[in-house]
């Protein structure tokens, strides 16, 4: 029986061990194949910017690549708590590889199987939910990131087909993804409610792809710009109807939100892993330097920013869940999970001093990889907006 929270569970949540037994079996599932499996090969990932395929496969066969996806579609049939629990041991191991777990689960599978068609549902959700291909999602422009309204990317309806023209950057899985969920105009005098959502294949004619970003951090998923010319799509592949997605977008990122926050909490706790280590074996002025009341001090900020910004994270994916409001709060996460993240990596380097410095320690590669989960999927700054509209509008409604 598949176990899914509401309210009063999450009351009930202070640590681990009183999750559900799915949710630990889940945790344990995914802290050992993050151990084995990526923890070993993260460097590597970074360093020669590998897309871990044979890794993304195997994440595909344990059901963590649609972790929300009913079983009868080829998902794991779990909740939102359980992909952010699964999210942050992947990412704990390797935030690469993390990123691509959540943009499949998030942004691609997530509004296909929730405004999809029966037929788009077979098409495009069963073969991308046991690891077979993976999806990306296709928003921000050359010209607009934040501004997700001002799409100047156009879908013309032309002789039955509907003829894309445009530009769509910073597409995480660009690379490697069979399709994407796209975001077009085709009405520009209803603005953003004249926006639609096309489910694309890759690769199609008129459909190209830009080169691979050289990127600060999370080098081992590929980063590219999607660029259409006269690419022609059928209006069978329109997501949910015409016009309808600035609406589909801005779900999609509410969801998308919880996944990333569980990707800064993985960051933030290999950081706080990795400067407790090292300083438990530092000796300096003949103790350990986990003795020194500065270095305690450091560890106590640590633990405390991840551990607020985890319960901030499971409680909008219960939320999400309970098919409750939860936009105020996965912003919330989101905002709290990727400080802590940056400050964590931040704090850890400085622990480990010079040694933080240099690539044979991790320390550095969490620092660059964190950076990242303050500007996708809405920066700091939108966050912020979100946050404020939401208690505002409690205030005044």
């Amino acid at each position: 029986m598949i176990f899914v929270p509401n309210k009063l569970t999450f009351r009930g949540i202070a640590s681990l061990s009183q999750l559900s037994e799915t949710h630990q079996m889940i945790h344990k599932m995914c802290r050992d194949f993050a151990e084995g499996e990526l923890k070993p090969n993260a460097a590597k990932f970074d360093r020669e910017h590998m897309f871990p395929a044979e890794q993304v496969k195997k994440l595909g066969e344990l059901g963590l690549l649609a972790v929300e996806i009913p079983t009868e579609l080829g998902g794991a049939g779990l909740d939102a708590l359980a992909y952010a629990i699964a999210m942050e041991e992947i990412s704990r191991g390797c935030a690469s590889t993390g990123v691509i777990m959540s943009v499949n689960n998030s942004l691609y599978l997530g509004p296909v199987y929730k405004f999809g068609s029966d037929e788009q549902k077979n098409k495009y959700v069963r073969p991308f939910s046991g690891g077979q291909k993976i999806g990306c999602f296709a928003l921000s422009e050359p010209g607009n990131g934040s501004d997700a309204g001002a799409a100047s990317t156009t879908a013309v309806l032309t002789n039955g087909k509907y003829v894309l023209n445009g530009s769509k950057c910073w597409i995480t899985n660009g690379y490697e993804s069979a399709a994407a969920v796209v975001f077009a105009t085709t009405d520009k005098s209803k603005k953003h409610k004249g926006i639609s959502a096309f489910i694309v294949d890759k690769p199609s004619d008129g459909l190209s792809l830009g080169k691979k970003e050289d990127k600060l951090g999370i080098r081992g998923s590929s980063t590219c710009t999607l660029n259409f010319e006269d690419c022609q799509v059928d209006p069978g592949n329109i997501l949910g109807e015409p016009g309808f997605g600035f609406k589909i977008a801005m779900m999609t990122l509410d969801a998308g939100r919880i996944g990333i926050a569980a990707q800064a909490l993985g960051i933030a706790q290999a950081s706080l892993d990795v400067a407790v280590d090292y300083a438990e074996k530092r000796t300096a002025f003949g103790t350990s330097i986990l003795k020194l009341q500065s270095i305690q001090n450091k560890i106590a900020d640590m633990a405390l920013r991840l551990e607020s910004a985890r319960l901030l994270t499971w409680r909008a994916a219960v939320l999400k869940s309970s098919k409750e409001p939860y936009t105020k709060e996965a912003a919330m996460a989101k905002l709290a999970a990727s400080e802590a993240a940056t400050f964590n990596a931040h704090q850890s380097i400085q622990i480990l001093g010079g040694m933080g410095y240099v690539s044979d320690m991790p320390a550095e590669r969490h620092y660059r990889d964190a950076r990242i989960t303050e500007i996708y999927e809405g920066t700091s700054e939108i966050q912020r907006l979100v946050i404020a509209a939401n208690v505002i509008k409690q205030y005044t409604s």
